[in-house]
């Protein structure tokens, strides 16, 4: 039987490799090197854009684990990763152009993997693994809008998610405003003093310049989401601006004091679980290691850990929640399914997992086979139930990092380095048990 997938990248060069290891012919569709996006300059598969590096290898560490999960699926950017690697401390860093190459070479030696060059303007209508990344060409994009309606994304802006145990509620506190409703919000209060410095370390602290690629084309129709402007930005228009914005502290007390504070940096929950919270409001395009270090500021947050970074860029990506389900398959569709970060996984590893799941239940399901739901304890399965949980309704991109997985039960009294490791050998039990049967 014959499979499409859709780009070369990181996740549909898994995709391809994951049907064809069970005996499809697939035809591979790739642009390069007739056309390259504003990205793109290599003309072998997988290139890397940004950084060399695939993160952290320990396997106590969030992206470890993911690649260790990946590695007992058979993944082919963990084996040529591993082959063309470079010296990078305890990361998994690779020499671009050699890795780009072992892919190449690793996916081009299927005799049933048939690579089709040239852009498509067209989507399949069954039978497809979609991959075609955050710079999907707009050709392309446009057909995938039809498809999905208005839920594809474009240039944003997205807030900061820190971890719950992370926040200190000595100083925190539940509460909405007025108190109305169930008191979902977790406040962080300010007195004038505090404010006053947070604002001034706020609209002195450095923006990562945005890359060419990611600035809003003139009349390209990208849409940039109006109500995510960077709380830099906003603060610059003067000192009051954000106190009478994502800071208002209005309806608020102050369990402490049993008044109204100053200012008020509030947080939502960003899972069911409520092991994550996004920082209301604060869309920014600081850079990383400033976001660290204003963000610790507020009272609270002082020794937060950053599950994801804030990012301002051009990142087409589909509204995953209302429209995947946890095998990354359009729901009603006729087995089109979506990989890599247009799914709202973000990063070189997490692309190249969903490819793999995504490969491995098209797969499945024309061989008749239900396709395997992985545990929610592992990494693979809480990216791909965080794409496809319907309770979120302002979805953003996200990371692999330990946030995600559910917390031990029951809960341990442990330092932060033994949880994790007892989080990654749970998972990797959790996997083993699903593919051994």
């Amino acid at each position: 039987m014959r499979v499409k997938v859709i780009g070369a990248g990181l996740a549909g060069c898994e995709a391809a490799v994951q049907l064809a290891r069970r005996g499809f012919e697939v035809e591979l569709y790739e642009m390069k090197p007739q056309k390259y996006s504003p990205a793109h300059k290599y003309q072998g598969f997988a290139e890397l854009v940004c950084s060399n590096s695939l993160k952290a290898s320990r396997v106590d560490s969030a992206c470890g684990l993911l690649k260790e999960e990946m590695r007992r699926l058979g993944s082919v950017i963990v084996e040529a990763a591993e082959k063309t690697a470079v010296p990078a401390g305890g990361a998994l860093a690779v020499n671009r152009t050699e890795f780009s190459d072992e892919v190449t070479r690793i996916v081009k030696s299927f005799p049933n993997i048939t690579v089709i060059e040239g852009e498509v303007t067209e989507l399949p209508s069954e039978n497809a693994v979609i991959c075609t990344g955050p710079l999907t060409s707009d050709a392309l994009a446009e057909k995938i809008r039809e498809l999905c309606g208005e839920g594809l994304s474009f240039f944003d802006a997205a807030a900061p998610i820190v971890t719950a145990e992370s926040i200190d509620f000595t100083k925190a506190f539940f509460q909405t405003r007025y108190d109305k409703g169930d008191a979902d919000y977790i406040n962080c209060p300010m007195d004038k003093e505090e404010y006053e410095r947070f604002y001034e370390a706020l609209v002195n602290a450095e923006s990562a310049p945005l890359k060419e690629f990611d600035r809003p084309e003139e009349n390209s129709g990208l849409r940039v989401y109006e109500g995510c402007m960077p709380v830099e930005v906003l603060a610059k228009r003067g000192i009051e601006s954000v106190r009478y914005g994502c800071m208002k502290p209005v309806g608020l007390t102050d369990p402490r004091t049993g008044h109204r504070p100053w200012a008020a940096v509030q947080l939502r929950k960003e899972n069911k679980e409520g092991t994550l919270y996004n920082i209301v409001g604060f869309q920014t395009n600081l850079k990383f290691g400033e976001q660290k270090r204003v963000f610790s500021m507020i009272p609270g947050l002082e020794n937060a850990e950053f599950a994801r970074y804030g990012v301002m860029h051009r990142n087409t990506f589909i509204d995953s929640p209302r429209l995947l389900d946890c095998h990354f398959m359009l729901k009603g569709s006729n087995n089109i399914f979506f990989g890599g970060q247009i799914t709202g996984v973000e990063g070189y590893v997490e692309s190249a997992a969903s490819g793999i799941a995504a490969g491995r239940a098209l797969a499945d399901r024309l061989m008749g086979i239900t396709p395997l739901v992985f545990p929610k304890t592992t990494m693979l399965g809480a990216l791909s139930a965080y794409i496809s949980d319907e309770s979120v309704t302002d979805f953003q991109p996200m990371g692999s990092n330990m946030g995600i997985l559910p917390p031990l039960v029951p809960e341990r009294k442990m330092k932060k380095h033994e949880k994790y490791a007892v989080y990654a050998q749970r998972a990797l039990e959790d996997m083993d048990r699903l593919l051994n049967g």
